[in-house]
């Protein structure tokens, strides 16, 4: 038993070392932006109104980055903890806690220059090159390490210490060199976030102004840390050097438009009103005449259960602003999720067309079409639900409309392709490929329907999905 202890040691410090820069690598892992469940990665949260106001947003910063043509996105993910990351190179994903909690445009714009930096200087794939160096250092430094325990425990206990302290040394140290890369980077990317800002004519303080609440929260928990063993700047000098250069910006002073701080306010109210309960909005919103106030009660209001008092209150906003298409989208959503999808249908028409045809909105009217009395409405809905899957082709829910539509319809080929397709994004494999299995079987071979089915029987899984 005393031969081996120092062998136990060095293995489960090896799968330690091992444990650490894979959880590293995993973190950086791309995230598929269809992710609906925690086995396919964080919850993902669509929603066209606060979709197209970040899309405005972050724009001009990736104009100035250079950045146009690579098609980032921003992705909402349903947390209410104040957090922004980059996790692939392609998407910019944001908590709708930190949407909720910018009290300013400027402060979110921040936070997205912020991110962009790391895109454009390509931080992902050099942490990922430093972590993959990291690694190979990790296993030669553990099994020389492992070499030393052995022979430690030839020679007695102290130079099985010897051997386990061989081992740890070099860990800590390659794990202070990634560290300090990765500090780095964060420095790097404040820098080019206030670059951009400042490119866009826009003011660093709301950059500075959310970094230094951050520092505010986590200053009592970072006394007394290893300054060398953080992934991030110490706040109070990472505050302090952004605060040097945002204030050395001309814009510094400048403010945000009124029309776009309303439109901020409304989405931070829409956010409030689907995910917080009715006491908490009561106690964040007590004006009865503000409009973002009274947009997250009447969310609240439906949410709820009272939808007579809720269609009420959205009519009364559709009155102050009536070719605002957030409004009709949401009595069109009250009517729907009340129960009655017939009364849902007129005001997600008028969202449809006072959006530009929106694809989730128009998925939304598919699916009150689909379940309405009218069965002819079924069939209007294929060709929508067709339109909007062009432009979002990665939203098993609209799949699934698409085949209760076909189905209602008689065409049960095209039912089975699209139930197929709802639950291949959805992650489940296996019922995917039995029902593309037996779509084959009702598609003529060689047709794009039994193409298409061939396609999914064959496919592999979507990164993070499990057979």
């Amino acid at each position: 038993m005393s031969k081996d202890r120092p062998i136990r040691i060095a293995t489960s410090l090896l799968r330690r070392a091992l444990g650490v820069t894979t959880a590293a690598a995993l973190a950086l892992s791309p995230v598929s932006a269809s992710a609906q469940g925690a086995s396919r990665g964080p919850p993902i949260l669509r929603d066209t109104e606060i979709e197209q106001l970040l899309r405005e947003y972050t724009a001009p910063i990736l104009r100035a980055a250079g950045l146009t043509r690579q098609n980032i996105q921003v992705v909402l993910i349903n947390d209410t903890s104040f957090n922004a990351f980059v996790a692939d190179g392609r998407r910019i994903f944001v908590n709708v806690g930190a949407l909720r909690d910018s009290e300013t445009p400027n402060q979110i714009i921040g936070v997205l220059a912020h991110e962009t930096g790391h895109l454009a200087g390509g931080h992902l794939s050099k942490l990922r090159e430093e972590l993959s160096r990291a690694q190979t250092q990790l296993v030669l430094a553990t099994l020389l390490g492992l070499g030393a325990a052995i022979a430690g425990a030839r020679s007695g206990s102290a130079g099985a210490g010897a051997g386990a302290a061989a081992i740890a040394a070099p860990q800590q140290a390659i794990l202070r060199t990634v560290l300090s890369y990765q500090r780095a980077q964060e420095e790097n990317a404040d820098r080019a976030g206030v670059r951009f800002l400042d490119a866009t004519g826009q003011s660093a303080k709301g950059m500075y102004e959310t970094f230094k609440r951050f520092n505010d929260q986590i200053l009592y928990a970072s006394r007394g840390s290893d300054p060398y063993m953080q992934s991030h700047p110490l706040p109070a000098e990472r505050v302090a050097a952004l605060g040097e250069l945002a204030r050395s910006s001309p814009n510094w002073q400048k403010r945000d438009d009124a029309a776009m701080q309303l439109r901020h306010d409304m989405m931070r109210a829409k956010i409030s009103g689907f995910l917080e309960r009715q006491d908490t909005i009561a106690r964040r919103f007590t004006s009865t005449s503000d409009l973002p106030a009274r947009y997250a009660r009447a969310i609240s209001t439906y949410r709820h259960g009272d939808l007579r008092t809720a269609i009420a209150q959205i009519d009364a906003l559709i009155q102050v602003q009536p070719n605002n298409p957030y409004f009709y989208e949401l009595k069109g959503q009250a009517f729907l999720e009340g129960g009655k999808p017939d009364e849902a249908i007129a005001p997600l028409r008028k969202a449809v067309q006072l959006s530009n045809r929106a694809p989730l909105i128009e998925i939304m009217l598919a699916q009150a079409m689909v379940a309405s009395s009218n069965k002819n409405l079924s069939t209007e809905a294929v060709p929508i639900l067709r339109a909007a899957l062009a432009r979002e082709p990665e939203v098993p829910s609209a799949y699934s409309q698409l085949a209760v539509a076909y189905g209602k319809s008689g065409n049960f080929a095209e039912a089975d392709l699209a139930s197929a397709q709802a639950a291949y994004l959805r992650g489940d494999n296996k019922t995917a490929r039995d029902l593309a299995t037996r779509a084959k079987t009702r598609f003529a071979v060689g047709t794009p329907g039994w193409v298409k089915a061939d396609d999914i029987v064959s496919a592999k899984p979507l990164p993070g999905q499990r057979n």
